[in-house]
């Protein structure tokens, strides 16, 4: 008895060990996927063609021209005008995101060049408290506005956000109204914006600065919305299609005006903007 146990542990010795995170399961068709491939496709799934987020510095590499970004409005960061606290403090969570995203912000603003066409970029970045919109992104989508239009040059934003931040109450909804207003002062100044969808694009992002682009461009597979389609089966009483909300689903129905998969994206915006600008 006592040599079976032996052999039994001996047996369970040289079990192979697998690293942890080698492996990733796609969050559209499920199949479990080696990283390494995932991350040679630009973090896009081999299988189904699902684009996985990215945070905003992997988007700038791979939306602008190389070496050809200068990060603007920095050192801006979001104070506690609330006092706001649920299970943790609202400066605790922001210092905890600083920290996972090694970002100021939800959001990273710059100039750069596409194809190169000097362009005004925003891009954020989900990994920073989901992305939501708080007083500081608004400024920064403000900010960006302003600058192309005093300089003539396109504006990009990319959008990966689950909407306004609670935790600014007000703060954050006032943003909704100054972004809109300034992106309506670039439009009647006559500049191009240009805005980009990805998963996910939710809440008072969507309802304000993502959806008023002159072109709005997703990415493939990307869930873009107001409310969640749980929220909107509750209220409507009726079940929703399997794709709703799917990037797909909103160019059939004339929300977007493409779909465009991320390895085409820098180019699809360099001949826009050199037709447009």
């Amino acid at each position: 008895m006592t040599w079976f146990k032996k052999g039994k542990e001996a047996k369970a010795d040289k079990r192979i060990k697998i690293p942890e995170g080698l492996w990733v399961k796609c969050d559209s068709c499920k199949e479990i996927i080696y990283k390494k491939e995932i991350d040679k496709n630009l973090k896009i799934c081999p299988k189904c063609n699902y684009h996985f987020r990215i945070s905003a510095r992997e988007r700038i590499q791979l939306l602008v021209d190389e070496n050809s970004f200068a990060e603007i409005d920095t050192g801006l960061s979001s104070t506690d005008p609330l006092g706001f606290k649920d299970k943790v403090s609202y400066r605790e969570r922001l210092e905890e995101s600083r920290k996972k995203s090694e970002l100021e912000e939800a959001a990273v603003s710059g100039e750069a060049t596409i194809a190169g066409h000097p362009v005004v970029v925003v891009i954020m970045d989900f990994s920073f408290m989901g992305g939501s919109m708080g007083s500081v992104v608004g400024e920064k989508v403000v900010r960006a506005a302003e600058e192309a239009l005093e300089q003539k040059k396109p504006l990009i934003t990319v959008a990966s956000s689950g909407g306004a931040r609670m935790q600014e109450g007000i703060f954050s909804l006032m943003q909704m109204a100054r972004v809109s207003a300034a992106i309506a002062r670039l439009n009647d100044g006559g500049g191009l914006y240009l805005s980009v969808l990805a998963d996910p694009t939710f809440g008072g992002v969507t309802a304000s600065f993502a959806m008023l682009g002159d072109i709005i461009i997703a990415e493939p597979k990307s869930l873009i919305g107001f409310a969640g389609p749980r929220v909107i089966e509750q209220t409507i009483k009726q079940q929703l299609p399997d794709d709703f909300q799917r990037a797909e689903f909103l160019l059939d129905h004339g929300m977007i005006d493409a779909v465009v998969d991320r390895k085409e994206l820098r180019k699809t915006l360099g001949q826009i903007i050199g037709a447009l600008a």
